[in-house]
């Protein structure tokens, strides 16, 4: 008997045996479908993949002849990673290399033929192999067929390891998202209370010198109380962004569109005798995210109603359905956005520059939530928009 020679580069060959994570798995049907169909393609009583790791063998998928492991050193599978082509032993007990193998005296295996799995990287992990207890020979088909399998086992790995990295990658985001989330309550928290200290001073100091400011005193302390009204809302938009992921988590209940726009005109709307809201009438009910809807209505009726430059503020919001989605509109008599800012206002921190009609900008955050919102329940959004006419907001939700 012949002990296989050890690649010359075994230490990065190990490395990318290793990369996969197969080594020590449970069985696996997509392997044992191979392995079973090889052995009947080469009418072979067995069938192995094998992938050579240090001193062992590994086995992972047996078909035949059920064992996990053999030592490297009396493995047919070792000679083969060393060989440019599929190995065929036709008669291991004339064959120097293997005459006095155990594996050949004590379970008669006579019979080998195995084609090495060469991953991407161009390194031979292991093989795609079948063994017989009589010598015999393999036609040019049945040698094509084991060499075809061989890469599909290789497709099998690289899927496999493709899998792993995307978990890792989901766990990271995850873990990244977590750690902004957490950033965000900390600075939300401490930024709020001195702000809202601010606030308060600033109002209490106009208070007490009512009258008695000069002109750009009063103008100064408008600026700090809108400056800090501003920060206040952008604070309050960010933390709202980074928790809306939670509203997701809620199951859906049925409730009714009647129901629903009550609701989102309560939160809204305010009283107002010089705003018009509408919605359609007998809509009926709805199985949704309650709290992901209504997030996403008050968001687009709050600004509809807060950029709107009209007498009389006319707001609409309808309901159609096809039979796998729920149709919202949401359409309003404001003033419209510009055609050259529409591809960018769904965009995090993106404002048109405009103030609203307290006198305030926007933060760029709430029409970035209520697309993130949409989109994270598979549905979409798409705005129409005319400067001094008005804007239509329509999305989707999957039923």
């Amino acid at each position: 008997m012949i002990v296989p020679k050890i690649p010359f580069n075994e230490c990065e060959r190990q490395k990318e045996v290793e990369k996969y994570q197969i080594l020590d798995t449970l069985a696996e049907t997509s392997y044992d479908d191979i392995t079973s169909l090889i052995g009947f393609i080469t009418d072979s009583p067995i069938a192995f993949i094998t992938l050579l790791d240090n001193d062992r063998n590994y086995i992972k998928s047996n078909y035949g002849f059920s064992v996990k492991e053999s030592p490297r050193a009396l493995s047919f599978c070792g000679h083969a990673i060393n060989q440019e082509d599929v190995l065929i032993v036709e008669d291991a007990g004339k064959d120097a290399r293997f005459k006095d193998n155990p594996l050949v005296i004590e379970h008669q295996l006579i019979f080998y033929a195995g084609a090495p799995l060469v991953n991407t990287e161009g390194y031979k992990l292991g093989t795609l192999c079948v063994y017989d207890h009589k010598p015999k020979t393999m036609s040019q088909a049945q040698i094509d067929a084991l060499k075809a399998l061989a890469k599909q086992v290789v497709n099998l790995f690289e899927l496999r390891l493709q899998n792993i990295r995307l978990r890792a990658s989901q766990s990271l985001v995850e873990n990244r998202n977590k750690e902004l989330i957490k950033f965000a309550n900390v600075v939300s928290h401490d930024l709020k209370s001195p702000l809202a200290n601010i606030i308060s001073l600033t109002e209490l100091l106009e208070q007490e010198n009512h009258n008695t400011l000069s002109e750009d005193s009063q103008t100064y302390l408008d600026y700090l109380k809108s400056s800090s009204k501003s920060l206040k809302d952008y604070i309050d938009g960010i933390l709202a962004y980074y928790k809306n992921d939670d509203l997701l988590k809620f199951d859906k209940e049925t409730i009714s569109f009647n129901s629903l726009m009550h609701e989102t005109q309560k939160i809204a709307i305010p009283s107002d005798d010089n705003i018009s809201f509408t919605s359609t009438e007998n809509a009926g009910d709805l199985t949704i995210n309650k709290s992901a809807i209504l997030r996403i209505l008050v968001n687009l009726v709050t600004n509809a109603v807060k950029y709107n430059d009209k007498d009389t503020i006319k707001i609409s919001v309808n309901l159609e359905e096809s039979e796998t989605d729920y149709l919202f509109t949401v359409e309003d008599n404001g003033r419209g956005i510009a055609e050259d800012k529409i591809g960018t206002i769904f965009d995090l921190f993106t404002t048109e520059g405009v103030k609203d009609r307290m006198g305030n900008l926007g933060t760029g955050i709430g029409l970035a939530s209520v697309k993130k919102l949409i989109e994270n329940q598979d549905g979409k959004i798409q705005i129409d928009s005319t400067p001094s006419v008005g804007s239509r907001f329509k999305f989707n939700i999957p039923k």
